[in-house]
C-alpha cells in the first residue's frame, strides 16, 4: 500500500502563491519530505486559481480545484 502526504484544501488557502510545487509545500510546513508521496483530499474549499503538484488527488478535490479555475499536475513517481 502506498503511504502518502495528505494535504487537504484548506491547508491550500494558507499559501498566496498561485503555483505550489512539492518544494513550496515543504516549504511551508505541508509536507516533511518532497521524495514522499503527496495527495490532495478535498477537505475544505479552495478559492484561487491554482496550479499544484501532486502524485495523486480525491475526484471532489480536483473537481474543487478546477471549479476554482484551478489545475493539478500529477507527477509520476
Amino acid at each position: 500500500k502506498l503511504e502518502y502526504q495528505i494535504i487537504h484544501l484548506d491547508d491550500l488557502n494558507k499559501i498566496k502563491e498561485q503555483v505550489i510545487s512539492l518544494d513550496l509545500l515543504k516549504k511551508k510546513g505541508l509536507i516533511k519530505d518532497t521524495d514522499r508521496l503527496v495527495k490532495i483530499l478535498s477537505d475544505g474549499e479552495i478559492k484561487s486559481p491554482i496550479k499544484i503538484q501532486a502524485h495523486a488527488v480525491s475526484k471532489k478535490a480536483l473537481e474543487k480545484i478546477q471549479n476554482a479555475g484551478g489545475k493539478v499536475e500529477l507527477i509520476n513517481k
